[in-house]
């Protein structure tokens, strides 16, 4: 272990990036097989054959109770859209996982140290600055990158919504951070963290794409 932290401290921007970039990553995986995960169907019992139906719809006979059940989904490896996985990758590589680590190294010089007040000033900046910036770069790139028409549309009726979620859960997180973890590792600490927020704004990406539909243009 002292090994291994040796090394991070030794290349502290080649680990808190690409340990950063890896964790953004895997919400957009840990967001798929969530909502791949999904049952449907009922439960009806009576005297008579047990009926199960598996997931690819082949019948169970036993003699007994007849249960009759749904199908249920379950998301493998290959039903993964791995073009998705890349481009949630790319945006955490290209913007997030650099912008945090100058951005994190920026608001230690600014105010450097613990403290309330200057753990305050930092969780404000943070929030002022680093949020917008940072939801707004997932919004509207992961938009250019699919080759919307409106590559602002996402961003427009996303943002708001995000931002107000995001000032409570980050104020959180960035105070034990600012508190508790050594500079050095924030980035990464930072990663841990976008990783339960990126989850959290790729399923509320998707649910747009999944729910709504809009209306040919004329």
């Amino acid at each position: 272990m002292s090994r291994a932290w040796a090394l991070f401290k030794a290349h502290p921007y080649i680990s808190n990036v690409v340990g950063y970039t890896t964790l953004f990553a895997s919400a957009d995986l840990i967001q798929q097989s969530m909502l791949g995960g999904k049952q449907s169907g009922g439960l009806n019992t009576d005297k008579g054959t047990l009926t199960i139906h598996d997931s690819e719809g082949a019948k169970l006979n036993m003699e007994g109770t007849n249960i009759s059940t749904g199908t249920k989904s379950v998301t493998t490896w290959a039903d993964i859209d791995w073009s998705q996985t890349a481009r949630v990758a790319f945006v955490g590589f290209c913007f997030h996982a650099n912008f945090n680590y100058h951005w994190l190294k920026g608001l230690e010089r600014m105010l450097p140290g613990g403290g309330a007040k200057r753990v305050s000033g930092k969780v404000v900046l943070d929030q002022l600055v680093a949020a917008p910036a940072t939801i707004s770069a997932f919004f509207i790139g992961l938009s250019v990158l699919e080759n919307k028409e409106d590559p602002l549309e996402n961003w427009r009726e996303k943002f708001w919504t995000s931002y107000k979620t995001g000032v409570v859960y980050w104020s959180t997180m960035q105070a034990l951070n600012f508190s508790l973890v050594p500079p050095v590792a924030r980035t990464v600490f930072v990663g841990g963290i976008t990783l339960v927020w990126t989850v959290f704004l790729c399923h509320f990406r998707q649910q747009k794409d999944d729910t709504q539909t809009k209306p040919p243009s004329h």
